[in-house]
């Protein structure tokens, strides 16, 4: 009777083998473990496996283990599926987010055709599926059935997801989803590999590049790589989709207005993200956030991101009466006094540099003084407008009996110009309107 308690009593005990560590010294009274040794003789020491001790106590067991057989066990990867989990209800304090039933139809598979499925975004009762090379809607507690004329009519259903539909056009967002933005009822991204940024609103997919920037969008996202980034994110301050493409620590950040239906501005800073809460915007900047259209406390500077000054500057063509050679004479504008022209050139004529308007102090009150200053580089006021004479700065041409500098106007069918204004003298700058001055060309 003694031999058979001690081996029921022994067995409900487990021999555990254990790693020694001892105790070397004590730093600011914290224990220091020494280095390990190891002694097959001593390493052993039991574990109990009954309840407080007892003879035939309960005894603890491992509990139900899942089994499940699977026939094939290597780990797939579904690019273009979708998977939900059980529901989540705060008030009765259900949480099945974690379960993941193999009984249940928990997946939805889009076209593989297609690409990857890149972005999802939910939206009222349907959920946008953004795949590589299309984008789709998903329906949400509802299905579609088509009758005889290819017509949808949406039934209500028990499936969580229903039927992917396609939005019209072979468009997607690429490998880009950082590119998205959305307001309202519009979305915006970018497909890299059509050179296309496009909006998905009410009316369907609408290439916004198109307008008037399709030349620049082929030349920029056409030489993309994989691992270059397109950050885009709304402006809610000015209404605006900004889009950053960057590659290779070069950029070019834009913005498209939806009021006028175009791009109107280039930007001077590189985000790595962009948002916007409330009425703000914000960008991120390593590792730091921005909060953009505030000044510095106690600064009137504008055109100031992520700590650095920039200019603004605006280009434009003159090409009146198209097909006349001109020889423009003089440029005028009507705004703030700080602008200058950095150039202005046709296809054969540069003139020079044109600086800003002299001190308001000094300026021209009566036509002496104006003629005083006429050979002064830079605008003059009159008559609440800014004019300068435009001095040639290009080589002799053959045939040429004066040239240089010592001529008035630059010849050409047309002229490009550049003005810029230097934002770190503080304030707001304005331009209102910009024009020119010329002659029929006579040599």
């Amino acid at each position: 009777m003694s031999a058979t308690l001690n081996i029921k009593y022994f067995n409900s005990f487990w021999l555990k083998k254990i790693d020694s560590i001892t105790q070397e010294n004590t730093v600011n009274e914290v224990i220091v473990p020494g280095g390990y040794t190891s002694s097959n003789a001593n390493d052993w020491f039991i574990e109990e496996a009954r309840i407080r001790g007892g003879y035939n106590n309960t005894s603890v067991d491992f509990g139900v283990k899942a089994y499940l057989v699977e026939e094939e066990t290597r780990q797939q990867h579904r690019f273009n599926s979708i998977i939900y989990s059980g529901v989540f209800n705060s008030r009765t304090g259900i949480n099945r987010t974690n379960v993941f039933s193999v009984g249940e139809e928990i997946t939805k598979s889009a076209d593989p055709a297609n690409g990857s499925i890149q972005k999802l975004y939910a939206e009222d009762t349907n959920l946008i599926v953004l795949q590589e090379d299309k984008v789709s809607r998903a329906l949400i507690d509802k299905d579609a059935i088509y009758s005889a004329e290819g017509n949808a009519a949406v039934t209500s259903s028990t499936q969580v997801i229903g039927q992917i539909i396609p939005y019209a056009g072979n468009y997607g967002i690429s490998t880009n989803p950082e590119s998205f933005a959305v307001y309202g009822y519009r979305k915006y991204f970018t497909d890299r590999k059509r050179n296309a940024v496009l909006r998905l609103s009410m009316d369907g997919l609408t290439e916004i590049s198109s307008y008037g920037m399709q030349d620049f969008f082929r030349d920029n996202l056409g030489s993309l790589q994989v691992e270059d980034d397109i950050i885009g994110g709304w402006d809610i301050h000015n209404k605006n989709y900004t889009v950053s493409i960057q590659q290779n620590g070069d950029y070019k950040t834009l913005s498209f207005d939806d009021s006028v239906n175009g791009w109107t501005s280039f930007l001077s800073f590189k985000p790595d993200f962009i948002f916007s809460l409330n009425t703000s915007m914000y960008s991120a900047h390593d590792g730091k956030i921005w909060q953009h259209y505030t000044l510095e406390s106690g600064s009137t500077e504008r055109g100031k991101f992520y700590g650095v000054s920039n200019d603004s500057t605006v280009t434009f063509v003159f090409n009146g009466n198209q097909s006349l050679i001109k020889n423009f004479k003089t440029i005028n504008y009507e705004g703030s006094g700080d602008w200058e022209v950095n150039s202005m050139a046709t296809s054969s004529d540069v003139s020079l540099p044109i600086t800003k308007a002299i001190n308001i102090l000094t300026q021209a009150n009566n036509l002496a003084d104006l003629q005083n200053q006429i050979l002064q580089n830079n605008f003059k006021a009159k008559e609440n407008k800014y004019f300068a004479n435009l001095i040639n700065n290009t080589t002799s041409q053959p045939g040429e009996v004066l040239w240089g500098q010592d001529t008035s106007g630059i010849k050409g069918f047309f002229a490009t110009v550049e003005m810029s204004v230097d934002n770190s003298l503080g304030g707001k700058k304005e331009l209102f309107a910009v024009s020119t001055n010329y002659v029929e060309s006579s040599y």
